[in-house]
């Protein structure tokens, strides 16, 4: 069973950049993986995901041209650049994986969830 343990939030100021790393504990060989997010009050929405072995990657609406998602497959790590942070990026991000390989933007698609980290953007 895979872990995934994100990490690289914390607090910024609007414009700025932050990059979230997301450490599966076995090997995603096979896996798709993706990044969704939370504010309170809100359901969870879908950031980005990247399928196996990374040649294809999808974005929200809300974050193209400004997050990009990555993986080093050797490293059993996903990535997720952000630049040009706005306040309405603040929410806890939490890295999802699926088995099949398969990019979904539904979260309840998703089978395996890490515990999240928070990225706090201030205005």
């Amino acid at each position: 069973q895979v872990q995934l343990v994100e990490s690289g939030g914390g607090l910024v100021q609007a414009g700025g950049s932050l990059r979230l790393s997301c450490a599966a504990s076995g090997r995603t060989f096979s896996y798709a993986m993706g990044w969704f997010r939370q504010a309170p009050g809100k359901e969870r929405q879908f950031v980005a995901a990247i399928n196996w072995p990374g040649g294809s990657s999808y974005y929200a609406d809300s974050v193209k041209g400004r997050f990009t998602i990555s993986r080093d497959n050797a490293k059993n790590t996903v990535y997720l650049q952000m630049n040009s942070l706005k306040p309405e990026d603040t929410a806890n991000y939490y890295c999802a994986a699926h088995r099949s390989g398969v990019v979904y933007t539904l979260p309840r698609m998703w089978d395996t969830w890490g515990q999240g980290t928070q990225v706090t953007v201030s205005s």
